[in-house]
């Protein structure tokens, strides 16, 4: 736990004294002759460059399902999907962020759209990425060859540089939600790109692919896949799996189970199984489930985090301002904003965050109000 000082209460007690008039003539030569030089003096900049604590540009926002739903299929019959685009993606823009297409600094969000018998080319980037589906069927996406069936619930992996396409099998159209990490790569200057073929390579719709046949099997794991690997091999954690895990938290939780739950609140991590850690070296996904009436603590963090609401309604209180919620729902929690939920039908939210990067650079830290230290 950590204490929140507030910037009000530590500036009043280092207040610094005005110049003399002289030294101020000879301070505002100084300060051009740093201009020339291109330099900048810490000492005017400390508290924007290290506050008291985090300060993100990024907002609380809460976005529509049934807002975006309708502008995606009104871009599905005017936006063709081809080279040049690539997908018919469109971005979660934070309002704090000035314009740019960014969920938060670290994180980028998006509604898919694909359209009845499209394909999507095949590409692949630096850039590690997934797909969550909150409802439809019918399309599967293309990783290195290998068809992975997209269906309600599933989460599923593209890692960086793996090539990638999607092709829908059926004549109706299907969304989901893209996560990547393209803010963090822009800004440290590491993305790469390149084409792949024109059509994804497998048009096949099995209902298993190939890495599930070989991976996804609970606590076994391939003797001839021994080496650790940065991102998951997984291609598809399917639903079925998912809802079990919540259900049988909550089920110990009746049955007097100590520490399976927190008072309603079952939650699992998406995991790598080679290393048991996150499932991309820079994104961190879990799943949430509240019973009717459960809320959680208000917890402040260092990242940021996307959620959305799978199934139910409830409502997330973001930096004190109350929003309910309902399926399809994504919202944002920028860094060290307060969040808490309360669940008003049982509550089922996806949730993906930055943490593998604050927590390998050690800057990863959390308050709960309301506990002690």
């Amino acid at each position: 736990m950590l204490d929140n000082p507030t910037h009000e209460s530590v500036a009043a007690s280092h207040a610094v004294p005005e110049p003399a008039p002289e030294e101020a003539v000879q301070l505002e030569q100084l300060y051009k002759d740093f201009g020339k030089e291109n330099l900048v003096p810490l000492w005017t900049e400390i508290g924007d460059l290290m506050p008291m604590v985090p300060t993100p540009k990024a907002v609380p926002h809460v976005w529509r399902w049934n807002d975006l739903y309708p502008l995606a299929a009104r871009a599905g019959d005017l936006v063709p999907v081809g080279r040049g685009g690539e997908r018919r993606a469109i971005a979660l823009a934070n309002p704090g962020l000035a314009g740019t297409p960014y969920a938060t600094p670290t994180l980028w969000a998006a509604i898919q759209y694909l359209g009845g018998r499209e394909t999507a080319p095949e590409h692949r980037h630096s850039q590690n990425a997934f797909r969550f589906v909150v409802e439809g069927e019918g399309v599967w996406t293309v990783v290195n060859g290998d068809p992975v069936r997209m269906s309600r619930g599933d989460f599923l992996l593209t890692p960086g540089w793996n090539f990638h396409g999607h092709h829908n099998d059926t004549d109706e159209p299907m969304a989901w939600i893209d996560g990547l990490d393209i803010p963090f790569v822009h800004y440290a200057d590491a993305g790469f790109f390149e084409f792949g073929t024109e059509r994804v390579t497998d048009e096949a719709t099995p209902g298993i692919s190939r890495s599930e046949r070989l991976w996804a099997h609970p606590g076994l794991r391939p003797l001839s896949g021994l080496d650790d690997t940065t991102s998951s091999p997984i291609a598809a954690y399917r639903w079925t799996h998912t809802d079990a895990a919540l259900t049988e938290q909550l089920l110990l939780e009746d049955e007097g189970h100590p520490a399976t739950v927190s008072q309603g609140h079952a939650a699992v991590r998406f995991t790598n199984p080679t290393t048991g850690g996150d499932v991309m070296p820079t994104i961190r996904a879990e799943f949430h489930r509240l019973r009717p009436g459960a809320g959680t603590d208000t917890v402040h963090e260092v990242g940021s985090s996307v959620w959305q609401v799978f199934e139910g309604t409830g409502t997330v209180v973001l930096n004190g301002e109350t929003k309910h919620l309902a399926k399809g729902d994504l919202f944002v929690v920028p860094s060290w904003a307060a969040w808490s939920l309360h669940a008003d039908t049982g509550f089922d939210l996806f949730r993906f965050s930055d943490a593998p990067i604050f927590e390998r650079l050690n800057f990863n830290r959390t308050y709960t109000e309301g506990r002690t230290k």
